[in-house]
């Protein structure tokens, strides 16, 4: 199986969709329920598939070749949860 080529917009290889969940995650968020709020409006979906695919995006190379500062910001939230358990 080979993959997709690139279109147009694809040249990082991220989906629209991957950079519109890392640029959610770029922003900050006034009050409680605005991210959620903000991830149903703005990206149709809800925030459990949101983390989802948030989760799968941190362990993407290509993730962290277009965010690098985003994703490993993210990596490190994530290791210190899982050294908390």
């Amino acid at each position: 199986m080979t993959a997709p080529t690139p279109g147009p917009d694809d040249t990082d290889g991220l989906s629209d969709r991957d950079r519109a969940v890392l640029a959610v995650e770029r922003q900050s968020w006034s009050g409680p329920g605005a991210k959620e709020r903000a991830i149903r409006e703005q990206l149709g979906i809800s925030p459990t598939r949101y983390y989802q695919l948030l989760n799968a995006l941190l362990d993407d190379r290509r993730a962290l070749a277009v965010d690098p500062v985003t994703v490993n910001r993210l990596r490190r939230v994530r290791d210190a949860r899982r050294e908390r358990r």
